[in-house]
């Protein structure tokens, strides 16, 4: 018997990524959005979820007039967003900043998307 000397046994450990949260489209303010839900604070029951928090999103609007932005702009937003089963139903809020003809705003719209945990659950 050797002392001193340890033997370690090799392990395979086998570990999955756990994908949460949404992808949604919508209507706000004249324009269409994608968004997937970020960073949240969220309540479970069941096969529901009640979350609020942030909106990763592209929004996709023309702009009319001679100056014009991109058709596709990042954005982020906020809202609420309910999820049941595979279905998910959002409120986004996002902020139209102040313009030479504008005061800036909040706009809601609203959304229906597809509930990921629930697509990739075993």
């Amino acid at each position: 018997m050797l002392h001193g000397l340890m033997c370690f046994s090799q392990k395979t450990v086998v570990t999955t990524a756990k994908i949460n949260g949404a992808i949604v489209v919508g209507y706000v303010n004249d324009a269409a959005f994608l968004n997937f839900t970020g960073p949240s604070l969220k309540l479970q029951k069941g096969q529901s979820d009640w979350m609020i928090g942030m909106l990763p999103s592209l929004r996709m609007k023309e702009d009319s007039g001679n100056t014009k932005n991109s058709l596709i702009i990042p954005s982020l937003g906020i809202g609420i967003t309910y999820t049941y089963k595979l279905m998910a139903v959002q409120i986004p809020f996002y902020y139209s900043n102040k313009t030479t003809s504008e005061n800036g705003r909040w706009n809601f719209g609203i959304g229906i998307g597809i509930n990921l945990s629930q697509i990739l659950k075993k």
